[in-house]
């Protein structure tokens, strides 16, 4: 592995713009991390990497490295771009293992909130523990991580990992308090009460988007992002379909694969150059041994499968396509179990705030939500994105709670 990313690093133009900066959401310091990489200062360099972004670790590993860092290369356009994920995780493992919190700074007498420990609630809490504030996380699962923990599998982002951002938060005196479900029980207001400051939410996307066909409170019919949360639990037979095709899709299809089901195929109404998933994810599912079945819309969901209709691109006169069903094509995909992965939407249990149509919480682009002293980010403010878009919004949110509470 050490000498894999020494040659990796070597590889590396030090551009004096460089695009891979510019590619990442966070603008991570990639020439200067590779600089410091390769004159011996690791440590210093993985200091830089966590307060550019204390997710370091898990985005070296989850990002679409391919659209941001590796694809903007300039390396890339010829050959092979630097794997700057390698690299970086690299490092970023290294420095979380020998941690030593800083000299704490004064501690200040605000005490703010944190509702989620998903990227966005572990990054403000981060930030705001480092500047000495008075930090209580809480959790409405027994594990902090939020979509990192019951998200995303373990193939993909050892556990261990967010294990240790754990005792890290627990150095800097943040204190953690899991099973926690704030709203039904213990309201917004209850926090303000007891003296919290200011309140953070970073509570994600939980509820599944239901397809809304016949068929789909079936037994054997589950949603994905519910499956990922403990897939052991689950008896899903020897043919699984996924209906959707994005990286959750992957997630699930892979997952059930390893958990002993003898075929996996993904159906989706378009075709593969329109999946949101990215393409290592597809690749990968491929290599996995999951199939991939396109241009198929379900319409029905029945004891033996899934009805799909065949859907085909029509472009009017200007140019403009539309997907349609194919009239008569109706056909029965056998499957003893179907996951339905077609996007989230937060929970509904947070109330003396403005919510959005959809669900979304209301913000401005510094996370202020619609009452005084109370912020959010992450996939509760814009919907679904990557763990590093969540990251550098709540950088942004931080900073203007840090401002909100230095004018109280």
């Amino acid at each position: 592995m050490g000498k894999h990313i020494i040659e990796e690093a070597s590889r590396c133009l030090q551009c004096k713009k460089p695009l891979c900066s510019k590619g990442c959401p966070l603008g991570t310091p990639i020439n200067k991390m590779i600089e410091l990489l390769l004159a011996g200062e690791m440590r210093e360099a993985g200091a830089m990497l966590f307060e550019n972004n204390p997710l370091s670790v898990v985005c070296s590993l989850i990002c679409p490295h391919e659209n941001f860092c590796e694809g903007h290369c300039i390396l890339g356009r010829k050959s092979s771009p630097v794997q700057c994920s390698s690299i970086e995780n690299y490092i970023s493992s290294y420095y979380l293992a020998q941690y030593t919190p800083p000299q704490p700074p004064e501690k200040k007498k605000a005490r703010v909130a944190v509702i989620g420990s998903g990227p966005a609630g572990i990054t403000v809490a981060f930030i705001l523990a480092l500047k000495g504030y008075r930090v209580t996380v809480f959790e409405s699962e027994e594990k902090i991580g939020g979509v990192l923990q019951y998200g995303i599998p373990a193939f993909r982002l050892p556990k261990d990992i967010l294990e240790k951002l754990r005792q890290v938060l627990l150095q800097l005196g943040v204190k953690i308090r899991p099973n926690m479900l704030i709203g039904p029980v213990v309201s917004l207001d209850d926090l303000l009460r007891d003296g919290y400051e200011a309140i953070f939410i970073g509570t994600g996307v939980w509820n599944p988007r239901p397809l809304r066909l016949k068929g789909e409170t079936l037994g054997h019919v589950h949603y994905a992002i519910n499956y990922l949360k403990n897939p052991d639990v689950y008896e899903l037979g020897e043919r699984v379909a996924v209906i959707g095709a994005g990286n959750v899709a992957m997630d699930v299809a892979r997952t059930a694969l390893r958990k002993g089901a003898r075929e996996v195929t993904v159906l989706y109404r378009r075709g593969p150059e329109d999946m949101s998933a990215t393409k290592y994810e597809y690749e990968y599912a491929r290599l996995d041994g999951v199939r991939f079945d396109f241009y198929r819309a379900p319409v029905e969901l029945t004891e033996g499968g899934v009805v799909c209709m065949d859907t085909v691109k029509e472009t009017d006169e200007e140019g403009n396509s539309r997907l349609v069903t194919v009239e008569g094509s109706e056909k029965l995909f056998e499957a003893d179990s179907v996951f339905i992965a077609v996007s989230q939407a937060p929970r509904s249990n947070l109330t003396g705030i403005e919510i959005g149509r959809t669900g979304l919480v209301i913000t401005d682009e510094d996370g202020r939500t619609t009452r005084e002293g109370i912020f959010a980010s992450g996939d509760v403010v814009t919907g679904a994105r990557t763990v590093a878009e969540a990251v550098r919004c709540s950088k942004t949110s931080a900073q203007a709670i840090m401002d909100y509470l230095d004018g109280i």
